[in-house]
């Protein structure tokens, strides 16, 4: 028979379980009433699924806090961080530029660029980063359709030695794809050519539509742009992506990234996202881009169209 002393041991330790127990939950209770803070970069497609996430957290009754639009990709990052957002629409090649691995070839591989990602970020910095769409939405060069022709331009291979010719270059792009070394930076170096800052209309925001605008009308003389393997305008509009042959960008998959917090007071998230991101392929993306970018309509009635579409919402 259990002694006195032994009973008292037992009864101290599972109480102690029981008041540990009973604080975890009243932790994780605490946590999931507070909003989850949803942002996307400043730009249509992140906008656009920034909108979907949004619609599929209402409909599962998790009260959300709209950041939508907030910046390019250093500020959105700085901002999950730093706790201030709590899930955001990020790209699977973007982890090259955070953990200073450019030149890993792991991030030319979808499956494995992925992998790598949510590994080195839940090590890290305790972010989770969920299921990737089957979408690439590189950075692309493309040039007015018309102009490629007259000058046989199809490839990166072309447009770099059209340049080093003295092709009349004015390429319209974000500071980031400037800036960052797996934008133009990977494309001079793959591709062997080089644009000065006169060849350059450099724009603030990392908005697409408005690089694309500028080609299409030829703002400033421009001809080129940067643009996404996703937009919708490209054809709209009359542009064409040149081919890059030689594959100087990583794979550039969506994926929803949330702190690990997030994660654990809410982990039907996972569930409730994966559908809508197994839909987003190339050509649902650029379709949805080009609703928004071209015909004028609301990110959020594109989302909750699609979803409505897809039985994904009532």
């Amino acid at each position: 028979m259990r002694n006195t002393s032994e009973h008292v041991l037992t009864r101290r330790i599972s109480r102690r379980g029981f008041l540990a127990s009973a604080t975890a939950l009243s932790i994780r209770e605490a946590r999931s009433a507070e909003p989850v803070t949803v942002a996307s970069k400043i730009d249509t497609e992140g906008g656009l699924i920034g909108e979907i996430m949004l619609a599929l957290l209402g409909a599962a009754s998790i009260s959300t806090r709209n950041r939508l639009q907030l910046g390019p990709t250093r500020i959105v990052r700085a901002a999950i961080l730093s706790g201030a957002i709590d899930l955001y629409p990020e790209y699977t090649g973007n982890a090259a530029f955070f953990f200073a691995m450019d030149g890993d070839p792991v991030w030319k591989d979808a499956r494995a660029g992925y992998e790598r990602a949510k590994a080195l970020d839940l090590e890290r910095n305790k972010l989770v980063w969920l299921p990737p769409a089957p979408a690439d939405n590189s950075w692309v060069i493309a040039m007015r359709a018309d102009f490629a022709d007259a000058h046989r331009l199809s490839t990166l291979d072309d447009f770099a030695g059209w340049t080093r010719e003295g092709g009349a270059v004015k390429l319209a792009a974000s500071a980031e794809f400037v800036e960052s070394q797996s934008g133009l930076p990977a494309f001079q170096q793959t591709y062997g050519f080089s644009l000065d800052a006169g060849q350059l209309l450099v724009l603030s925001g990392g908005n697409t539509s408005a690089t694309i605008k500028a080609a299409a009308d030829t703002i400033s003389g421009v001809n080129a742009a940067m643009a996404y393997g996703t937009d919708g305008a490209l054809t709209a509009l009359g542009l064409r992506a040149l081919a890059d042959t030689r594959h100087a960008q990583p794979v550039y998959a969506p994926a929803p990234v949330l702190r690990g917090a997030i994660m654990e007071a809410y982990p039907q998230i996972a569930a409730l996202l994966a559908p809508a991101f197994a839909l987003l392929d190339l050509d649902t993306l650029r379709r949805l881009n080009e609703k928004i970018a071209i015909e004028g309509r609301e990110a959020r009635l594109v989302a909750r169209t699609f979803l409505q579409q897809h039985g994904l919402l009532a």
